[in-house]
């Protein structure tokens, strides 16, 4: 594994800018790259798009879901009953009421169930923002100056990382893992 430092810069111009502060100061090119980080979600892990299989906020729908069938069911089998005595229509509209009041309630004990997503200040774990990333293969030796120049070109999220270089390029890069923040560049700006 190599020890990688990176920054995210808003722009291709500025991370062009300080990778050309890294080479000026003994970095070399197959040890320097940069690419653009999509936001968060839409890193197409999956054939359909997006970054997790299923929303961990609906985890609870299908519970919510039986749970709103039975009373549904039950709420217009009632409906369907009075509607019968009151206005004796035919018994099928009582089964079309049971059957209405089943649906409408699986979708409301559905929605009961989800949860709000947490918000970034509620998440555990930082959320990788997007932007353009400049990482840099470094050695235990070089990591703080790394640190430094990529923080005086303007570089946010300074962070370390341990993963695969190959080919002048972090070729194990994973957009849905937060960053590690270096100790004093842990700070982000906007």
């Amino acid at each position: 594994m190599s020890l990688i430092i990176a920054g995210r810069f808003q722009t291709f111009r500025a991370a062009e800018s300080a990778a050309q502060k890294l080479f000026a100061q003994g970095f070399v090119e197959e040890d320097v790259t940069l690419f653009f980080v999509n936001p968060s979600g839409q890193h197409a892990r999956f054939p359909v798009g997006g970054d997790v299989g299923t929303d961990p906020g609906a985890s609870g729908a299908p519970k919510g879901a039986g749970k709103g069938v039975t009373i549904g069911a039950v709420i217009g089998a009632v409906v369907g009953a009075a509607i019968f005595a009151v206005f004796h229509a035919p018994l099928l509209v009582s089964a079309i009421a049971a059957g209405v009041g089943a649906y409408v309630g699986s979708l409301a004990g559905a929605m009961s169930h989800t949860k709000k997503p947490k918000t970034a200040a509620q998440a555990e774990e930082p959320a990788r923002h997007a932007g353009v990333l400049v990482a840099v293969h470094v050695s235990p030796e070089s990591q703080d100056q790394a640190a430094t120049a990529l923080r005086e070109a303007g570089g946010m999220d300074i962070e370390r990382a341990s993963g695969r270089w190959k080919q002048g390029r972090w070729s194990d890069f994973d957009p849905s893992q937060p960053p590690h923040p270096v100790g004093e560049f842990a700070q982000t700006r906007a």
